[in-house]
Protein backbone atom coordinates (compact mmCIF):
# COMPACT_ATOMS: atom_id res chain seq x y z
CA UNK A 1 0.00 0.00 0.00
CA UNK A 2 1.15 3.53 -0.73
CA UNK A 3 1.03 6.60 1.49
CA UNK A 4 -0.35 10.03 0.57
CA UNK A 5 2.45 12.60 1.06
CA UNK A 6 2.60 15.82 3.03
CA UNK A 7 0.32 14.85 5.91
CA UNK A 8 -2.86 15.42 3.93
CA UNK A 9 -6.21 15.23 5.72
CA UNK A 10 -9.05 13.89 3.57
CA UNK A 11 -12.61 15.07 4.13
CA UNK A 12 -15.07 12.60 2.59
CA UNK A 13 -18.41 14.37 2.81
CA UNK A 14 -21.92 13.86 1.51
CA UNK A 15 -25.57 13.86 2.50
CA UNK A 16 -27.14 10.88 4.20
CA UNK A 17 -27.41 7.71 2.07
CA UNK A 18 -24.90 9.01 -0.50
CA UNK A 19 -22.54 6.02 -0.17
CA UNK A 20 -19.69 7.62 1.81
CA UNK A 21 -18.84 4.48 3.80
CA UNK A 22 -18.40 2.37 0.67
CA UNK A 23 -16.02 4.91 -0.85
CA UNK A 24 -14.04 5.19 2.40
CA UNK A 25 -13.61 1.41 2.44
CA UNK A 26 -12.39 1.42 -1.15
CA UNK A 27 -9.83 4.08 -0.23
CA UNK A 28 -8.71 1.96 2.71
CA UNK A 29 -7.95 -0.86 0.27
CA UNK A 30 -5.69 1.44 -1.78
CA UNK A 31 -3.41 3.00 0.87
CA UNK A 32 -2.81 3.15 4.62
CA UNK A 33 -5.70 5.03 6.15
CA UNK A 34 -7.31 5.77 9.47
CA UNK A 35 -11.07 6.13 9.05
CA UNK A 36 -12.49 8.75 11.44
CA UNK A 37 -16.26 9.10 11.69
CA UNK A 38 -17.73 12.60 11.42
CA UNK A 39 -21.28 11.81 12.46
CA UNK A 40 -23.21 13.15 15.44
CA UNK A 41 -25.42 10.04 15.57
CA UNK A 42 -22.83 7.27 15.17
CA UNK A 43 -21.16 8.35 18.43
CA UNK A 44 -23.93 6.66 20.44
CA UNK A 45 -23.72 3.09 21.71
CA UNK A 46 -26.80 0.94 21.16
CA UNK A 47 -28.01 3.09 18.26
CA UNK A 48 -26.87 0.91 15.40
CA UNK A 49 -29.77 0.15 13.05
CA UNK A 50 -31.43 3.56 13.00
CA UNK A 51 -28.16 5.40 12.40
CA UNK A 52 -27.12 3.07 9.54
CA UNK A 53 -23.92 2.32 11.46
CA UNK A 54 -21.52 0.06 9.53
CA UNK A 55 -22.04 -3.55 10.63
CA UNK A 56 -19.65 -5.48 12.88
CA UNK A 57 -18.02 -7.32 9.97
CA UNK A 58 -17.12 -4.03 8.28
CA UNK A 59 -15.94 -2.44 11.52
CA UNK A 60 -13.71 -5.39 12.33
CA UNK A 61 -11.98 -5.20 8.95
CA UNK A 62 -12.13 -1.41 8.58
CA UNK A 63 -12.16 0.18 12.06
CA UNK A 64 -14.04 3.48 12.23
CA UNK A 65 -12.80 5.72 15.02
CA UNK A 66 -15.18 7.99 17.00
CA UNK A 67 -18.02 5.48 16.70
CA UNK A 68 -19.67 4.14 19.88
CA UNK A 69 -17.89 6.60 22.17
CA UNK A 70 -20.94 7.84 24.14
CA UNK A 71 -24.03 6.53 25.83
CA UNK A 72 -27.27 7.98 24.41
CA UNK A 73 -27.82 10.02 27.59
CA UNK A 74 -24.37 11.64 27.39
CA UNK A 75 -23.69 15.10 26.04
CA UNK A 76 -21.13 15.48 23.27
CA UNK A 77 -20.34 18.86 21.77
CA UNK A 78 -18.57 20.10 18.68
CA UNK A 79 -15.71 21.09 21.02
CA UNK A 80 -15.49 17.46 22.14
CA UNK A 81 -15.46 16.31 18.53
CA UNK A 82 -12.69 18.73 17.50
CA UNK A 83 -10.56 17.57 20.43
CA UNK A 84 -11.14 13.87 19.69
CA UNK A 85 -10.73 14.22 15.93
CA UNK A 86 -7.43 16.06 16.31
CA UNK A 87 -6.11 13.28 18.52
CA UNK A 88 -7.10 10.74 15.86
CA UNK A 89 -5.47 12.80 13.09
CA UNK A 90 -2.21 13.03 15.03
CA UNK A 91 -2.32 9.28 15.73
CA UNK A 92 -2.83 8.63 12.03
CA UNK A 93 0.24 10.64 11.05
CA UNK A 94 2.30 9.05 13.82
CA UNK A 95 1.36 5.62 12.41
CA UNK A 96 2.06 6.61 8.80
CA UNK A 97 -1.64 6.63 7.93
CA UNK A 98 -3.75 9.13 6.02
CA UNK A 99 -6.74 10.30 8.07
CA UNK A 100 -10.00 9.89 6.15
CA UNK A 101 -12.70 11.85 7.91
CA UNK A 102 -16.00 10.51 6.65
CA UNK A 103 -19.53 11.54 7.54
CA UNK A 104 -22.44 13.87 7.06
CA UNK A 105 -22.28 16.21 10.06
CA UNK A 106 -21.25 19.38 8.26
CA UNK A 107 -20.96 21.40 11.47
CA UNK A 108 -18.22 19.07 12.69
CA UNK A 109 -16.30 19.40 9.42
CA UNK A 110 -16.69 23.17 9.55
CA UNK A 111 -15.49 23.28 13.17
CA UNK A 112 -12.37 21.34 12.23
CA UNK A 113 -11.51 23.46 9.21
CA UNK A 114 -12.51 26.91 10.47
CA UNK A 115 -12.49 26.55 14.25
CA UNK A 116 -15.07 27.23 16.93
CA UNK A 117 -16.08 30.36 18.74
CA UNK A 118 -15.69 30.84 22.47
CA UNK A 119 -19.35 30.22 23.25
CA UNK A 120 -20.79 29.95 26.76
CA UNK A 121 -21.38 26.41 27.98
CA UNK A 122 -24.93 25.23 28.47
CA UNK A 123 -26.18 24.86 32.03
CA UNK A 124 -28.73 22.38 33.29
CA UNK A 125 -31.12 25.26 33.92
CA UNK A 126 -30.68 26.76 30.44
CA UNK A 127 -31.07 23.38 28.74
CA UNK A 128 -34.30 22.71 30.59
CA UNK A 129 -35.61 26.18 29.81
CA UNK A 130 -35.03 25.99 26.07
CA UNK A 131 -36.19 22.38 25.78
CA UNK A 132 -39.41 23.49 27.46
CA UNK A 133 -39.70 26.51 25.14
CA UNK A 134 -39.26 24.22 22.14
CA UNK A 135 -42.04 21.95 23.37
CA UNK A 136 -44.38 24.88 23.99
CA UNK A 137 -43.68 27.07 20.96
CA UNK A 138 -42.14 24.80 18.31
CA UNK A 139 -39.19 25.38 15.99
CA UNK A 140 -40.91 27.78 13.59
CA UNK A 141 -41.91 30.25 16.32
CA UNK A 142 -38.52 30.06 18.01
CA UNK A 143 -36.90 30.71 14.62
CA UNK A 144 -38.95 33.94 14.38
CA UNK A 145 -37.75 34.90 17.87
CA UNK A 146 -34.16 34.29 16.77
CA UNK A 147 -34.68 36.45 13.69
CA UNK A 148 -35.53 39.38 15.95
CA UNK A 149 -32.38 38.87 18.03
CA UNK A 150 -29.87 37.64 15.45
CA UNK A 151 -31.07 37.91 11.82
CA UNK A 152 -27.72 36.72 10.49
CA UNK A 153 -27.87 33.45 12.44
CA UNK A 154 -31.56 33.00 11.60
CA UNK A 155 -30.74 33.24 7.89
CA UNK A 156 -28.11 30.50 8.26
CA UNK A 157 -30.24 28.15 10.37
CA UNK A 158 -33.16 26.25 8.87
CA UNK A 159 -36.51 26.86 10.63
CA UNK A 160 -36.78 23.10 11.35
CA UNK A 161 -33.32 22.82 12.92
CA UNK A 162 -34.54 22.98 16.52
CA UNK A 163 -31.20 22.09 18.07
CA UNK A 164 -29.27 24.96 16.48
CA UNK A 165 -32.15 27.43 16.98
CA UNK A 166 -32.42 26.74 20.70
CA UNK A 167 -28.63 26.84 21.06
CA UNK A 168 -28.47 30.28 19.40
CA UNK A 169 -31.17 31.60 21.73
CA UNK A 170 -29.44 30.02 24.72
CA UNK A 171 -26.10 31.64 23.79
CA UNK A 172 -27.77 35.06 23.71
CA UNK A 173 -29.39 34.55 27.10
CA UNK A 174 -26.20 33.28 28.74
CA UNK A 175 -23.79 35.83 27.27
CA UNK A 176 -25.86 38.84 26.27
CA UNK A 177 -24.23 38.60 22.84
CA UNK A 178 -25.57 37.05 19.66
CA UNK A 179 -24.18 33.87 18.16
CA UNK A 180 -23.07 35.86 15.10
CA UNK A 181 -21.09 38.28 17.28
CA UNK A 182 -19.32 35.49 19.15
CA UNK A 183 -18.54 33.54 16.01
CA UNK A 184 -16.49 36.39 14.58
CA UNK A 185 -13.15 35.31 16.04
CA UNK A 186 -12.34 31.75 15.04
CA UNK A 187 -9.04 29.97 14.46
CA UNK A 188 -8.68 26.83 12.31
CA UNK A 189 -8.54 23.64 14.37
CA UNK A 190 -6.18 21.82 12.01
CA UNK A 191 -3.22 23.23 10.09
CA UNK A 192 -2.67 20.47 7.55
CA UNK A 193 -3.60 20.45 3.84
CA UNK A 194 -7.20 19.31 3.34
CA UNK A 195 -8.55 17.43 0.32
CA UNK A 196 -12.34 17.50 0.12
CA UNK A 197 -14.39 14.90 -1.71
CA UNK A 198 -18.16 15.41 -1.85
CA UNK A 199 -20.32 12.46 -2.86
CA UNK A 200 -23.56 13.97 -4.15
CA UNK A 201 -25.88 11.64 -6.11
CA UNK A 202 -28.89 13.09 -7.90
CA UNK A 203 -31.74 14.10 -5.58
CA UNK A 204 -34.16 11.50 -6.95
CA UNK A 205 -31.59 8.77 -6.35
CA UNK A 206 -30.95 9.99 -2.80
CA UNK A 207 -34.70 10.00 -2.08
CA UNK A 208 -35.00 6.46 -3.40
CA UNK A 209 -32.09 5.26 -1.27
CA UNK A 210 -33.43 6.98 1.86
CA UNK A 211 -36.81 5.25 1.60
CA UNK A 212 -35.31 1.86 0.74
CA UNK A 213 -32.82 2.14 3.60
CA UNK A 214 -35.45 3.00 6.18
CA UNK A 215 -37.66 0.11 5.09
CA UNK A 216 -34.62 -2.15 5.40
CA UNK A 217 -34.00 -0.78 8.91
CA UNK A 218 -37.56 -1.70 9.84
CA UNK A 219 -37.04 -5.25 8.56
CA UNK A 220 -33.77 -5.51 10.48
CA UNK A 221 -35.26 -4.69 13.88
CA UNK A 222 -35.20 -0.89 14.19
CA UNK A 223 -38.34 -0.80 16.35
CA UNK A 224 -36.89 -3.39 18.71
CA UNK A 225 -33.78 -1.24 19.02
CA UNK A 226 -35.93 1.82 19.78
CA UNK A 227 -37.94 -0.15 22.38
CA UNK A 228 -34.72 -1.15 24.14
CA UNK A 229 -33.61 2.47 24.25
CA UNK A 230 -36.97 3.55 25.61
CA UNK A 231 -36.56 1.21 28.56
CA UNK A 232 -33.61 3.34 29.70
CA UNK A 233 -35.08 5.73 32.31
CA UNK A 234 -32.36 8.30 31.55
CA UNK A 235 -33.56 8.80 27.98
CA UNK A 236 -36.26 11.19 26.81
CA UNK A 237 -37.32 12.87 23.58
CA UNK A 238 -35.44 16.12 24.27
CA UNK A 239 -31.99 14.53 24.24
CA UNK A 240 -29.89 15.01 21.08
CA UNK A 241 -29.67 11.23 20.65
CA UNK A 242 -33.43 10.71 20.61
CA UNK A 243 -33.93 13.78 18.42
CA UNK A 244 -31.99 12.00 15.65
CA UNK A 245 -34.18 11.34 12.61
CA UNK A 246 -35.93 8.00 12.85
CA UNK A 247 -35.61 7.72 16.62
CA UNK A 248 -37.76 10.80 17.19
CA UNK A 249 -40.53 9.31 15.09
CA UNK A 250 -40.14 5.86 16.67
CA UNK A 251 -40.49 7.50 20.09
CA UNK A 252 -43.81 9.02 18.97
CA UNK A 253 -44.97 5.61 17.77
CA UNK A 254 -43.96 3.92 21.03
CA UNK A 255 -45.88 6.63 22.90
CA UNK A 256 -48.96 5.69 20.84
CA UNK A 257 -49.06 9.17 19.32
CA UNK A 258 -48.90 7.88 15.72
CA UNK A 259 -49.34 4.52 13.99
CA UNK A 260 -46.57 2.57 12.29
CA UNK A 261 -47.39 3.69 8.76
CA UNK A 262 -47.34 7.34 9.83
CA UNK A 263 -44.08 6.78 11.70
CA UNK A 264 -42.43 5.38 8.56
CA UNK A 265 -43.75 8.24 6.42
CA UNK A 266 -42.63 10.90 8.91
CA UNK A 267 -39.18 9.31 9.33
CA UNK A 268 -38.59 9.17 5.58
CA UNK A 269 -39.73 12.79 5.16
CA UNK A 270 -37.52 13.94 8.05
CA UNK A 271 -34.53 12.11 6.57
CA UNK A 272 -35.12 13.75 3.19
CA UNK A 273 -35.29 17.14 4.91
CA UNK A 274 -31.98 16.38 6.64
CA UNK A 275 -30.54 15.39 3.27
CA UNK A 276 -31.66 18.71 1.78
CA UNK A 277 -30.03 20.71 4.60
CA UNK A 278 -26.80 18.74 4.24
CA UNK A 279 -26.80 19.22 0.46
CA UNK A 280 -27.36 22.97 0.78
CA UNK A 281 -24.39 23.27 3.14
CA UNK A 282 -22.16 21.12 0.94
CA UNK A 283 -22.87 23.21 -2.16
CA UNK A 284 -21.08 26.12 -0.48
CA UNK A 285 -17.85 24.12 -0.09
CA UNK A 286 -14.90 25.34 -2.14
CA UNK A 287 -12.10 23.45 -3.92
CA UNK A 288 -13.78 20.07 -3.59
CA UNK A 289 -14.05 17.11 -5.92
CA UNK A 290 -17.79 16.59 -6.44
CA UNK A 291 -18.91 13.13 -7.51
CA UNK A 292 -22.42 12.04 -8.45
CA UNK A 293 -21.39 8.39 -8.32
CA UNK A 294 -18.80 6.39 -6.41
CA UNK A 295 -15.64 6.83 -8.50
CA UNK A 296 -12.55 5.48 -6.78
CA UNK A 297 -10.22 6.28 -9.68
CA UNK A 298 -11.23 9.96 -9.80
CA UNK A 299 -11.01 10.12 -6.01
CA UNK A 300 -7.49 8.69 -5.95
CA UNK A 301 -6.33 11.00 -8.73
CA UNK A 302 -7.68 13.97 -6.76
CA UNK A 303 -6.04 12.96 -3.49
CA UNK A 304 -2.78 11.81 -5.05
CA UNK A 305 -2.39 13.18 -8.59
CA UNK A 306 0.60 10.93 -9.30
CA UNK A 307 -1.44 7.79 -8.64
CA UNK A 308 -1.96 5.52 -11.63
CA UNK A 309 -4.59 2.91 -10.94
CA UNK A 310 -5.72 0.15 -13.25
CA UNK A 311 -9.25 -0.34 -11.98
Amino acid sequence: MSQIPNKTVVFLMGPTASGKTDLAIQLADKFKTRIISVDSALIYKGMDIGTAKPNKTILEKYPHHLIDICNPEDTYSAFDFVHDANKQIETAFKNGETPILVGGTSFYFNALEHGLSNLPESTKKSKEKFNQLHQEKGSATLHKDLKQIDPQAANRIHPNDSQRITRALEVFELSGKTLSELQGNKQPSINYPIKKIILMPERAELHRRIEARFLSMMENGFLEEAKTLKQNPNLHENLPSIRCVGYRQAWQYLNNEINEATMIEKAVIATRQLCKRQSTWLRSEKNALILTTNNIEATMQFIKPSARLSL
